[in-house]
C-alpha cells in the first residue's frame, strides 16, 4: 500500500506541473528546500525515481509520468466530492478559485467584495495575469472560474457574458490629434502607437479591427501591460489603446484625453468562464450567477 500523504501529492503535482523545483515552490507559498525534501520522500516511499535532471532541466521519469495523472485524477475526485459536500450542506462556503486577465483587476475585485459581503464564508483566491498564462491555467484546470474578455478558441469551455466593455484611444492633452472630430481610421497608421503585446485581448481585437479595414500596423511600441502604456502616453511617446475601465482615474484628471477616430471605441463583452463539464462548486456557481444578474450594476466601482 502508498503511504504517501496528500500533502507530499500535491507537492509532486506541483512540481511536475511547473517542471521546475523553484517555481512549484513559489506558486505554493514554501521554501525550494522544503519541496526537494518531500518529494524526495515520496521517491523513497515508493521505492523508484519520479524525476531526473538534465542539464538545468528535470523531466518526468515512467514511474513520474503515471503517479502525474494518477493526481490529476485523484485530485479532481477530491474537489468533486467537497463540492457535492458543500451542496449537501446548503451552504455557500468554501474556496472559490478565480483567474483573470490583467484588465480585470480594474473592476473584479468589487464585485468579488459585494459578492463576499453576501456569502462571508467563500474563501476567494484570485489570481490575475495575462493572456497566454490564463490560457495555460485553463488548460491545467487549475481554477473554478476565469474572468477574460477575448474568448479561447475551440469548445473546452463554457462561458457566461456579464459585462460590457470599450477599447478606446487616448493620447496626451497637447497631442496633434487631441480635440480633432472624426479622423480616419487609416490615420493610426502613420502614428506612434504604443499596444499591447501580441496575444493580449486588446491586441487581438484591435488588429481584427485593422485587418477587417484592410489596414496594416506595426505598433511604435508593445509593452506588456496596461500601466505601462498609460505612462508611456502620458509621458508624450505616443497613443495608446485600452480598456475604459483602465483609464477612469488619468481622464478624471486630465492627464489623458480621449481621442474621435472612426471605428472606435470597440465594444466588447467580458466573460466568466469554466471548463466545459466542470463539476463547479455551490461557490463558484453563486459567484457566477452574481456576476450575470448584477452586470453593469458595479460599473461606478464603489462610487
Amino acid at each position: 500500500m502508498i503511504r504517501a500523504t496528500l500533502q507530499q501529492l500535491r507537492l509532486f503535482e506541483a512540481v511536475a506541473r511547473h517542471g521546475s523545483f523553484t517555481r512549484a515552490a513559489a506558486a505554493i507559498h514554501l521554501s525550494q528546500p522544503a519541496v526537494s525534501i518531500q518529494v524526495k520522500r515520496l521517491e523513497e516511499q515508493l521505492g523508484v525515481a519520479l524525476f531526473e535532471q538534465m542539464g538545468k532541466k528535470i523531466y518526468l521519469t515512467a514511474a513520474g509520468k503515471e503517479l502525474y495523472a494518477t493526481c490529476g485524477d485523484l485530485f479532481e475526485r477530491l474537489d468533486s466530492f467537497e463540492n457535492r459536500l458543500e451542496a449537501l450542506r446548503g451552504e455557500v462556503a468554501g474556496p472559490l478559485r478565480l483567474a483573470a486577465v490583467t484588465t480585470a483587476k480594474y473592476f473584479l475585485p468589487y464585485y468579488l467584495g459585494a459578492f463576499l459581503r453576501r456569502y462571508p464564508k467563500v474563501l476567494p483566491q484570485l489570481k490575475v495575469s495575462n493572456r497566454v498564462r490564463i490560457l495555460e491555467r485553463i488548460d491545467a484546470n487549475e481554477d473554478d472560474l476565469y474572468i477574460m474578455a477575448t474568448l479561447p478558441e475551440g469548445s473546452a469551455v463554457e462561458s457566461h457574458p456579464f459585462l460590457g466593455d470599450e477599447l478606446v484611444l487616448f493620447a496626451h492633452p497637447r497631442h496633434p490629434l487631441a480635440g480633432k472630430k472624426h479622423i480616419p481610421l487609416a490615420q493610426l497608421t502613420s502614428e506612434r502607437l504604443i499596444a499591447r503585446e501580441r496575444g493580449s485581448g486588446i491586441r487581438m481585437t484591435l488588429d481584427r479591427l485593422l485587418a477587417d479595414q484592410g489596414l496594416k500596423l506595426t505598433p511604435y511600441m508593445e509593452l506588456g501591460s496596461g500601466e505601462a502604456i498609460k505612462q508611456a502616453v502620458m509621458a508624450g511617446i505616443g497613443i495608446g489603446i485600452l480598456s475604459t475601465f483602465s483609464l477612469r482615474q488619468e481622464l478624471a484628471a486630465g492627464k489623458v484625453v480621449l481621442l474621435d477616430m472612426e471605428k472606435l471605441p470597440l465594444q466588447r463583452t467580458w466573460y466568466a468562464i469554466h471548463r466545459r463539464g466542470k463539476q463547479l462548486s455551490p461557490a463558484a456557481v453563486k459567484f457566477m450567477e452574481f456576476l450575470q444578474e448584477t452586470g453593469q450594476e458595479h460599473m461606478a466601482f464603489g462610487d
